[in-house]
């Protein structure tokens, strides 16, 4: 008989050790995404000085424009959590859309080679920041789901697993229109 009840209490064991396992693999792979996002968004950031400066050679009368993409950059980088970033993120998405639409003004602009680079690469990296919010969003849900889940959401709270946030745009028309920078 005490075998039978050492067994079940193993059995027992084995289930709740599993269960915390993959949590703990589902967390990894939420801060895995979130650093991809990071990743992209570096690469934006970095792009921006360089489209910024090759803007203003041929438009230097934009002072506010270049300032206001200047301090949405900066904002994006000082982001503390997730909807913080998304907020800064939109705001930096609202300043580049008017910092193309100065460029549109000028033709010899968008002649300009190192423009078309910078305009293309921002646009790739434009897509990769889509694909790894997608992803991320993705391992949110699974993670979410999981922890609100019986049995799991026994454990869960205990060992300090919580909802984590979705990466989204707070203007549902943002959500519906990407960045355009084609010219």
């Amino acid at each position: 008989m005490m075998w039978i009840f050492l067994a079940l209490i193993a059995i027992v064991a084995v289930f709740f050790v599993g269960i915390y396992n993959r949590l703990v693999t589902l967390r990894q792979r939420l801060k895995n995404a979130w650093a991809q996002i990071e990743v992209q968004l570096k690469r934006r950031y970095d792009l921006i000085p360089n489209l910024v400066s090759t803007v203003k050679g041929y438009a230097s009368h934009e002072k506010e424009t270049f300032e206001k993409v200047t301090q949405a950059r900066n904002m994006a980088i000082q982001a503390k959590d997730v909807s913080e970033q998304a907020g800064a993120e939109n705001m930096l998405s609202g300043a580049l859309k008017t910092l193309f639409a100065v460029a549109e003004s000028y033709p010899e602009l968008k002649a300009d080679a190192n423009f078309r680079q910078l305009q293309e690469e921002l646009t790739n990296t434009e897509g990769k920041i889509a694909f790894s919010r997608q992803f991320y969003n993705d391992t949110v849900m699974t993670y979410n789901t999981t922890i609100q889940q019986f049995p799991t959401v026994l454990l869960a709270g205990m060992f300090g697993f919580h909802k984590e946030d979705y990466f989204n745009l707070d203007e549902e028309a943002a959500a519906r229109e990407a960045v355009k920078v084609e010219f």
